[in-house]
């Protein structure tokens, strides 16, 4: 409030144009967060708003994504699962995973199959940006712990390729 008793009526489009440069900068490149100051006007952009409120609702969605991993488990040896959880791939970020590129396709990669380096195994979209998850090594994927459309955590175990 103490900025719009500062500023009159004319400079107001021109901190709205500057937030959207500011955010349009935020959105071209790596960083997650600006800060400027011009006088006694000071702006803070940041990505990571709606990722914090989503890092707060996620406990309550961590319990149900812990129930599909024993179904995925299913179908591999239950003997292999201490050290599938170490070879694991991990989210890199808090997000939903789709393990198809739409919702009438055919998922990326299945239980079994033999993949290489770089290939896409699933999605995770993050504030509505859908990020490819890659295999990191070629070979054979052995386990899949998430399912369509589930929200995940960082650090959770995606796959593994053996």
């Amino acid at each position: 409030m103490a900025d719009t008793k500062k500023s009159t009526n004319s400079p107001k489009p021109n901190d709205i144009d500057l937030v959207r440069e500011l955010a349009d900068i935020l959105h071209d490149t790596d960083l997650n967060e600006i800060e400027m100051k011009k006088g006694d006007l000071k702006i803070r952009v940041s990505k990571g708003g709606g990722q914090v409120i989503q890092a707060m609702a996620a406990p309550s969605a961590i319990a149900p994504a812990a129930a599909p991993t024993p179904a995925a488990q299913n179908t591999a040896p239950v003997s292999a699962e201490p050290a599938t959880h170490k070879d694991a791939t991990t989210s890199p970020m808090v997000g939903t995973a789709y393990v198809r590129p739409s919702p009438d396709a055919d998922p990326f990669v299945k239980v079994g199959d033999s993949v290489s380096e770089g290939d896409t195994i699933l999605l995770v979209e993050a504030m509505k940006t859908f990020n490819p998850i890659t295999a990191p090594k070629s070979g054979k994927v052995e386990a899949i712990y998430v399912d369509d459309a589930q929200p995940v955590e960082f650090g959770e175990p995606l796959f593994v390729i053996v």
